[in-house]
């Protein structure tokens, strides 16, 4: 049975991408299948994997905007084990592309259904803001992992995120 995790904290620079890039090369190394899900728009997992993140023709945006299937955006990656599905700067416009649209917190779970078994750890790097694209991560996971730096700025930060997610428990996903 998979795991799906959701890498989260509105501030940026705490390590989410860093965490969730060297999480999974670890796992994949340890012989665990790894789906990688880049669902910030700065793309830097995307980057940090050696995928150009200006040259793709898929990334995430057209599997939650446009409804097409992992199956036809997702890469493998330089390490045996650790696939990714890639962002892309265009993913910004999603927020706002989101608002109008049917079921719109459950889009990356209901893409993710298709393809989840496939792998025993799914780990989502989501974008420094608690929107639409961190709360549809929220939404598929199982678990979150909230990298935070130990200072009062970023402490004062994790109220608000941990409000979230007690928002998404509540009305979205009972389980996470």
């Amino acid at each position: 049975m998979s795991r799906v995790y959701a890498v989260a904290n509105q501030k940026g620079g705490v390590g989410k991408t860093t965490t969730v890039v060297s999480v999974g090369a670890y796992l994949a190394a340890a012989e665990r299948r790894v789906l990688l899900v880049d669902i910030d728009p700065q793309a830097n997992a995307t980057s940090s994997l050696g995928i150009d993140k200006h040259g793709l023709h898929r990334s995430i945006y057209d599997s939650i905007v446009g409804s097409l299937a992992l199956d036809r955006i997702l890469m493998l990656t330089n390490r045996l084990r650790l696939d990714l599905i890639p962002s892309a700067p265009a993913l910004a416009g999603a927020e706002i592309e989101l608002v109008g649209m049917r079921a719109r917190e459950a889009r990356l779970k209901q893409a993710l259904a298709s393809v989840r078994e496939r792998y025993d750890y799914v780990l989502n790097d989501c974008a420094p803001s608690l929107g639409l694209l961190t709360v549809n991560a929220l939404a598929a996971a199982d678990q979150v992992i909230v990298p935070i730096q130990c200072e009062y700025l970023p402490m004062e930060g994790l109220a608000q995120l941990l409000q979230t997610i007690e928002l998404v428990r509540v009305n979205l996903n009972p389980a996470l």
